[in-house]
């Protein structure tokens, strides 16, 4: 039978719905309803070849339902499948348009219901090319489009346009240049913008306006007009003019998100400008470590920052460049100007919730950070730990001798370890210690044990396994260890992704470049790794070429 056909204008969410209606038509009953096991047979790529009871008592979840809504439409994967709707949507509702303005100005602003700095001119192009009357209809169009002229006209007919709110969230026309999403994707707007922002200055427009995010989590927040300009565009000539013109850079979110780059012209524009008071320059400070922001770090310390200055978050920003796993460069530039890795963080982990403190010496051995336990004690830092966290450090070092010993002589440090098995074997595999990993095995920990919490910043699910953590970092040689002592290699995270898919994704779609190799992806599917499921073709000839051996199709 030939590809279902889409409707013109198609409904994502009907077909999340008939996702979500597949799964519960197979659950039905003992033996699930007959014509949901024959659509699930005839497109689900796993399961094709399964008698129908097999497939009855086959695992059958979300995933494996889009999987099939999208191959009844002839896709080969949902997320293309998803994308392609999403872009018939967009082509099929820019003709006929209740208020084009409005849209135009929603489409072309950041969004309020996500990150500010995501999305593209798309929409907002194709609404201009539908309605070109559009760019030219008031301020706030003209002040979105960078368009110097356009804003000066508008104030020649009422000087009151400076500051007159407008648009669909009635912000004035120097909020939604900021906030453009021209401003941040079109650099050759950029002289433009610079002098419409000006004429709105001259004209009386507040370098502090902007808006409150009411629905900003975890409390509402100010989002100003330099945090748009130094914090979602990056854009340096305009956040310096907004602070000569009296902007106040200390609202919290133009210093957590100005290091979200490593273009640091902006940030370098509101460190210069002296305006930033201690709490924020520290802010900005452990925000670098996030971002693995080497040059950024050694600027901001050259420049006199204080690497121990506690953040809203309990840390300094040599806690966070553990916690991010920071390259040991870092911690040399940190430790160069003064970093104490014996400060007490009062939340040494990701929440904002005060737990039991540890320092910096604490959290390394905890994650497997050998290299750094060796960096502090060659810098002469006291390797100072209590409990647990005295075999943890030893297994970081791989210690064969001192961790046989340990555990000998206080055994209940094992249990301890034991009960931390999932968490421990996830971070020693994310930072590659296959030595440190191998200890921990050898101390009885589970290489099935689950990473319960998973970990946002790296974008491990929930319930993820430390083959999981190690296929998706490109941790090879610690995936080879965890294969050979039998690691299940086919079971799902949270979000139903297999270490073998997330093996290819890390070989193209990953910040770890330097470690993009078909190794993980060979060594998991020559251990009976499933190719179905796996996007195919990736991108990435070798891998491609492994998974075509291994009975992968398009």
């Amino acid at each position: 039978m030939d590809a279902k056909v889409l409707p013109a204008r198609p409904s994502l969410e009907q077909y999340k719905k008939q996702a979500k209606e597949l799964v519960k038509a197979f659950r039905t009953g003992e033996s699930g309803d007959p014509e949901a096991v024959q659509r699930i047979k005839k497109h689900h790529p796993r399961l094709s070849k399964l008698l129908d009871a097999d497939i009855r008592n086959a695992k059958f979840a979300l995933v494996d339902a889009q999987l099939v809504v999208a191959r009844e439409h002839g896709f080969v994967s949902w997320p293309k499948f998803a994308k392609h709707v999403e872009a018939l949507i967009r082509e099929g509702s820019v003709v006929v348009l209740d208020n084009p303005w409005a849209a135009f100005i929603e489409a072309a602003c950041v969004p309020r219901d996500s990150g500010h700095a995501s999305g593209t001119l798309e929409r907002a192009e194709a609404i201009l090319a539908a309605h070109p009357g559009v760019a030219s209809s008031d301020i706030h169009a003209a002040a979105i489009l960078g368009d110097e002229a356009g804003v000066r006209r508008f104030l020649a007919l009422n000087p009151g346009n400076a500051t007159a709110k407008g648009g669909p969230h009635g912000w004035d026309a120097l909020t939604h240049l900021c906030f453009s999403r021209y401003l941040r994707l079109d650099r050759a707007r950029s002289d433009g913008f610079l002098r419409a922002a000006t004429a709105l200055l001259d004209a009386g427009a507040s370098a502090n306006t902007g808006w409150m995010e009411k629905s900003h989590q975890p409390r509402p927040e100010w989002e100003s007009a330099l945090y748009g300009a130094a914090g979602v565009a990056h854009h340096a000539e305009l956040t310096r003019l907004l602070l000569e013109r009296g902007a106040d850079p200390n609202d919290g979110e133009t210093p957590y998100h100005a290091p979200e780059t490593h273009d640091n012209a902006a940030l370098k524009a509101l460190v210069e400008s002296g305006k930033l008071n201690e709490e924020s320059l520290g802010m900005i400070l452990l925000r670098k470590t996030d971002w693995h922001d080497y040059e950024g770090i050694k600027w901001l310390l050259e420049y006199g920052v204080d690497p121990n200055r506690r953040t809203p978050w309990g840390k300094t920003a040599i806690h966070n460049a553990v916690l991010c796993d920071n390259d040991l460069k870092i911690f040399e530039v940190l430790l160069d100007h003064g970093a104490d890795p014996t400060l007490i963080a009062d939340c040494p982990d990701r929440s904002r919730h005060a737990s039991s403190g540890k320092s910096a010496v604490a959290m390394a051995a905890r994650r497997g950070r050998r290299d750094v336990l060796e960096l502090f004690e060659r810098r002469g830092i006291p390797i100072v730990l209590q409990g647990v966290e005295r075999l943890m450090a030893e297994c970081a070092r791989n210690d064969a001798a001192r961790v046989r010993f340990m555990a000998g002589r206080e055994p209940q440090l094992v249990r301890e370890m034991v009960a931390e098995e999932g968490k421990l074997l996830a971070e020693f595999a994310g930072v590659g210690n296959t030595d440190g990993v191998r200890q921990l095995l050898d101390l009885g920990l589970s290489v099935a044990a689950l990473y319960k919490e998973g970990d946002g910043y790296f974008d491990m699910a929930k319930n993820s396994t430390a083959l999981h953590v190690a296929a998706w970092r490109a941790q090879h040689a610690t995936v080879k260890l965890l294969i050979e002592r039998g690691a299940p290699v086919d079971v799902p995270d949270g979000r139903g992704r297999t270490p073998l898919a997330l093996a290819v994704r890390a070989c193209v779609d990953s910040y770890w470049t330097c470690r993009r190799s078909p190794d993980s992806v060979q060594m998991l599917l020559h251990a009976g790794g499933s190719v179905s499921g796996i996007d195919f073709p990736s991108g990435y000839a070798e891998v491609d070429e492994l998974l075509r051996r291994h009975g992968a199709k398009p």
